[in-house]
This record gives C-alpha cells, sequence and structure tokens, in this order.
C-alpha cells in the first residue's frame, strides 16, 4: 500500500482551500490501495486561509494536517516545512489557488510505481498571461536547463511528483524550491516529465512577478556551486588560480621580450602592474580552494555523510544483513 504526503503551501488563498480539497478526494478516490494526506502550510497569510484550514481539517474525513507559520517566509520555507511534516513515502507539491489540476495525480503516481523517482508537470496550455508570467518562466526554464544540464519544460510548474528519499539529502533555502529537480538529479534520481491542465486563476491574483526573475537568477549561481563544486571546490578555485597565474605568466613574459629587444621600460607599463596582481590573486584563489577542501572534508567527515548515494543493494541469501543495511563510507 502507497503512502502520498500531499503539501500545498497556502498564502491568502481561503476561496480556493474547500475547493481544492473537494478536487483532491475526487482524483483519489478510485485509488482504494493509496493511503493519503493533505499537508497544507499557511505561509502567513493576511486573509481567513487559517481559519478555513482549521475547519477542514476539523469536519474532512480525510487526513489533513496544517502547519501555520508565524509570518511570511516564502514558498520555499512552505515547501521544506511541508517535507519535513510528510509521513509519505511519495510526495506531490501542488499550489493552492486552483490553477494546478489533482486530476493529473492518479498518472504522476502511476509513473512513480513504474519506477521514476520524480515526476515533473509541464504546464503546455499555461493560462497566465504571457509578458509578466509566461515569457519570463520560458527565459528562466532555458536558462536553468542550460546551466545545470538537467532539461526541463517547466521549472516553475509546482505540481511534482518525488520519492521520498530524492528529497532528504539537501535542504532548500531563498527560492530554490524550483531547482529540486536539478538537485534530486544531482543523487541519480531517474525523471520524466508529462503534460498536466492548467487552469485560469479564479480567486484573488498572483503573488509574484517580474522581480522574482532576479532572485532565481541569483539561486542559480549558488544551485551551480552547489551541484557541480560543493564536492571538489578546489576545481573551481584551483582552475581560475591557474588561469589568473598563466595570464600573469604570459603577460610578464611579453614584458620582458619588449624589454629585451625593445628597450621598454618594464616596471613603467601598467601591464606590470596587472600581471603581479595576477600573480597574486592566482595564488589567493588556489590557497582558498584548499581552505575550502579541508571545509568539505570536515563537514563529510564529522557529520558521517557519505559521498555516494545508493538506490538498492541486491544480495545472496548467504549475506549477512549487516553488511547490506550499513555499507562503509569513503574515507
Amino acid at each position: 500500500m502507497m503512502r502520498l504526503s500531499i503539501i500545498i503551501p497556502v498564502y491568502n488563498e481561503e476561496e480556493s482551500l474547500e475547493l481544492l480539497q473537494e478536487a483532491i478526494g475526487q482524483s483519489l478516490a478510485n485509488l482504494p490501495e493509496l493511503t493519503w494526506e493533505v499537508i497544507y502550510v499557511d505561509d502567513g497569510s493576511t486573509d481567513n486561509s487559517v481559519a478555513v484550514l482549521e475547519k477542514m481539517a476539523a469536519n474532512q474525513p480525510q487526513s489533513i494536517r496544517v502547519v501555520e507559520f508565524r509570518r511570511n517566509f516564502g514558498q520555499t520555507a512552505a515547501i521544506a516545512a511541508g517535507i519535513d511534516y510528510a509521513d509519505g513515502e511519495v510526495v506531490i507539491l501542488m499550489d493552492a489557488d486552483l490553477q494546478n489540476d489533482p486530476a493529473d495525480i492518479p498518472k504522476m503516481l502511476q509513473l512513480i510505481e513504474e519506477g521514476y523517482d520524480l515526476v515533473s508537470g509541464w504546464r503546455v496550455k499555461r493560462q497566465d498571461t504571457f509578458i509578466t508570467r509566461t515569457l519570463p518562466s520560458r527565459m528562466a526554464n532555458w536558462l536553468i536547463s542550460t546551466v545545470t544540464g538537467v532539461h526541463l519544460h517547466d521549472y516553475g510548474c509546482t505540481l511534482k511528483a518525488y520519492r521520498r528519499e530524492v528529497l532528504v539529502d539537501f535542504r532548500l533555502y531563498g527560492e530554490m524550491h524550483r531547482f529540486i529537480p536539478a538537485f534530486a538529479h544531482s543523487v541519480g534520481a531517474k525523471m520524466v516529465e508529462i503534460p498536466v491542465n492548467h487552469h485560469p486563476r479564479r480567486f484573488g491574483k498572483a503573488k509574484y512577478g517580474l522581480t522574482r526573475t532576479l532572485k532565481v537568477v541569483l539561486d542559480l549561481l549558488t544551485v551551480k556551486f552547489l551541484l557541480s563544486y560543493a564536492n571538489k571546490p578546489i576545481y573551481l578555485f584551483g582552475g581560475l588560480g591557474g588561469m589568473l597565474i598563466l595570464g600573469s605568466v604570459v603577460t610578464l613574459f611579453a614584458l620582458m621580450v619588449r624589454r629585451v629587444f625593445w628597450q621598454i621600460s618594464v616596471t613603467q607599463s601598467p601591464f606590470f602592474q596587472i600581471g603581479v596582481m595576477f600573480m597574486i590573486l592566482g595564488f589567493q584563489s588556489i590557497l582558498m580552494g584548499l581552505i575550502a577542501e579541508m571545509l568539505v572534508r570536515t563537514y563529510h567527515e564529522s557529520q558521517h555523510k557519505p559521498t555516494y548515494t545508493i538506490r538498492k543493494v541486491i544480495r545472496s541469501k548467504h549475506t549477512a544483513p549487516d553488511e547490506q543495511e550499513n555499507p562503509p563510507l569513503l574515507q
């Protein structure tokens, strides 16, 4: 029997909540082998959303859990809290504004049962304003796919299904909830993207605008570093330092050639200062990389974090159980 947790961040969506819960119940009514819960995370709503959620939790026959923040912390924090409180082996994220369609949940669960670790929704026929929502989203999707190497059409679609094990090895900050597929891919998650329904907003107004694009770009820089260099920062700092030192050597050598053959002073050229500065910055960058390497090793070894992830272990009947359950950590 599959256990499912549906996590829904809520911010000023009082008109949508009861309709959303009803739609979820209808979409899952024909799955008797499924046990499920809905976790609503109220992100500091200023309307009557909390009162509506409390009423639903008291009167609905389904399992409903309400997590109420003391103030507005943002969608990423709400999703992180929902994951922390979820009990299901499968986690589905969706919005509370009725634009995501709960009718898409069963086909996402079917793909999870077929062996996928992540099923990502793709709003093929998106029902949002083109200039302020759809166009920036398409640009962001292309940029994120290019930088992370994980190619999805719609990173911004909240409706996604995950096996819980691909969500437990990283923490979410800033606006990083949209990068969860990239983090999941880094631990070997098998993923697929499917078209999902998308409805026009019926109540309230959108909570995000063009200003969010800048936050996405800044968070993308962090994500790229974490995915590519978090375990080997010397590759980044050492590579940069090596290029600076190489540039310094080339510059100083050119100045020396000019001095020998054309009697042009070395120290009076501005390129002399540039070459010396590149040399100093190059050595500093390499030293920063070595310090970062020490910090990474301290992080992994002090918390006993392995440098690998395991999907499953297949053993014969003669293998001792502890050999399977406690694989040795890489030293």
